[in-house]
């Protein structure tokens, strides 16, 4: 006969038995968030080490380089946040609208959507009868919002923001860019580029290793990729201003 503390532990299990998997309510915009933290931060650290390196390449001068760092941080900035925000109030748009179809299903043929609802449940592998069953427990309890999460993969309480995201993206973005920025204007000439090349490599690692570890995913490859990609594009920018500035243009 099994132990009261034993029981006990075992519906804590049941509950709960992977409490490190992302369980929790909220991971949509959870991730929603992080995308775009991420994808802004990212491309201020490479785009803006981009510009800068590349200008490093054709000239040394502190004004030139300060100047084209706040162009490339102010217009990143404000063109991730546009982009964002465009992106995302198309995709809430597009939940909307699908959100109001499906109300206008269910008052329109109720019986119909009910027995979507139960062939959907049953492609999940669930028997005809408990499918039935479930899908009439979920349609009394809240019907739209079954519909939209099972149906529709939405979730009627968390509608994709776009102000979010592009406060999201603005603010990450200038975070990353100042980075480069302040690493190419700040040392003496003969480390500029020694200094920024590796504060970036550095800060691209963290936010590989941090976007994974938010994320519950393998941390190497996402330091690698992020290390890889920063590298090659500082590559490219100074050989082609190093170039530029050798031919004299």
């Amino acid at each position: 006969m099994p132990r009261s503390d034993d029981t006990a532990g075992g519906s804590a299990d049941t509950a709960c038995p992977h409490p490190q998997e992302p369980h929790h309510d909220g991971l949509g915009t959870r991730l929603n968030w992080l995308r775009a933290g991420v994808l802004g931060a990212n491309d201020g650290v490479v785009s803006t080490a981009g510009l800068v390196v590349g200008v490093t390449g054709a000239t040394d001068s502190r004004s030139v380089l300060l100047t084209a760092g706040l162009a490339g941080l102010l217009a990143g900035s404000l063109s991730m946040a546009a982009g964002e925000y465009v992106s995302v109030s198309t995709q809430r748009d597009s939940e909307r609208a699908a959100l109001a179809l499906e109300r206008r299903e269910l008052a329109t043929t109720p019986q119909a959507e009910l027995d979507e609802l139960t062939s959907l449940l049953r492609n999940q592998g669930i028997s005809h009868e408990l499918a039935r069953e479930v899908a009439e427990q979920l349609t009394a309890r809240d019907a739209l919002g079954a519909h939209a999460r099972v149906e529709l993969g939405i979730d009627p309480e968390e509608l994709a923001n776009p102000w979010h995201a592009a406060w999201a993206s603005f603010i990450s973005f200038t975070a990353g860019a100042l980075l480069p920025l302040l690493a190419i204007v700040l040392p003496p000439h003969d480390s500029q580029l020694p200094v920024t090349v590796a504060s970036v490599l550095v800060a691209l690692a963290a936010c590989g290793w941090g976007s994974a570890r938010l994320g519950n995913a393998p941390g190497r490859p996402a330091i690698v990729r992020n290390m890889g990609g920063g590298a090659i594009a500082m590559a490219v920018t100074y050989a082609v201003g190093a170039l530029l500035g050798a031919a004299g243009v």
